[in-house]
């Protein structure tokens, strides 16, 4: 594992008014850090996560397809932690919860054959809070037997994996959220969270960054646009748009130049048809 750590947006002042969360904290960088969780199976995980994240003054819950939620047992281990499972969010998919979040971390005990950067809990908390202070960013942790999908991974700017001791490695869902829980408290009380070092380029201050459904739908725009110039030839497109999802994720590419590509690709399908028709 390399030590270098990608490079997150810097901190944008927001020019909007404060806003309250559900248990009285303002619009702080810690408030824009969403927890998400994937298709959680026990509800006593949900309750205990929530207790995790309201410990260390982290109010904004997402949740995928939960197998059960509402459930008593999630009220009862949130051990008053209500307020944040009430304000949490419920999304059908993983896309949706991400919407409008600009850099994205996945926890993974294990790498799934998905190439991509990985981070401590501490070098993942500081990059988390520094880049919240421009907007949403999500912290994602995947079911308890089997953690985040290949495909869910890809959606993440890099997988954050929590040290365990590898003879015993089995951690509970909620203790996992409350290890990054205190590393995220520990950053936003600490002077260091904007001293992050890296090699890979990301969004400066004239821009917005590309947030993940922006990049969800240029991908989607790629694949289709390199299946209407046959650039596979017949061949399997999964590796090669793997290998360009890591690429954008690491380029830190902002929103303009995101329809800045999006235009290209729609040019190049745009000649592709017009080849087609002068070859009919």
């Amino acid at each position: 594992m390399k030590n270098e750590e990608p490079v997150v947006p810097a901190p944008r002042k927001d020019s909007r008014s404060p806003r309250r969360h559900p248990h009285g904290t303002m619009n702080t960088p810690l408030a824009n850090i969403r927890i998400v969780l994937v298709g959680t199976q026990h509800p006593g995980n949900i309750g205990s996560a929530a207790r995790a994240m309201k410990t260390m003054g982290l109010s904004a819950l997402h949740l995928v397809a939960p197998e059960r939620f509402p459930d008593p047992d999630a009220s009862m281990l949130a051990a008053g932690a209500d307020d944040v499972l009430d304000a949490a969010g419920r999304h059908p998919d993983l896309d949706a919860a991400l919407a409008g979040c600009h850099l994205v971390l996945g926890t993974s005990a294990r790498r799934r054959h998905v190439p991509m950067p990985e981070l401590s809990p501490r070098q993942a908390a500081r990059q988390l809070f520094a880049a919240a202070a421009a907007g949403p960013v999500a912290l994602v942790f995947g079911r308890e037997r089997t953690g985040l999908e290949n495909a869910e991974l890809q959606r993440c700017h890099a997988a954050v994996a929590i040290p365990a001791d590898p003879a015993y490695s089995s951690l509970n869902l909620a203790a996992a959220v409350q290890v990054l829980a205190y590393e995220l408290r520990l950053a936003s009380l600490g002077d260091d969270a904007g001293q992050v070092s890296g090699s890979v380029p990301r969004p400066g201050p004239e821009e917005p960054p590309a947030t993940a459904d922006e990049l969800e739908r240029l991908f989607g725009h790629l694949d289709q646009a390199l299946a209407d110039i046959d650039f596979h030839k017949g061949k399997p497109p999964e590796m090669v748009m793997q290998r360009l999802r890591r690429l954008f994720l690491r380029a830190g590419l902002d929103s303009r130049e995101v329809k800045i590509l999006r235009g290209i690709l729609s040019e190049a399908q745009r000649m592709a048809r017009l080849a087609g028709g002068r070859q009919a």
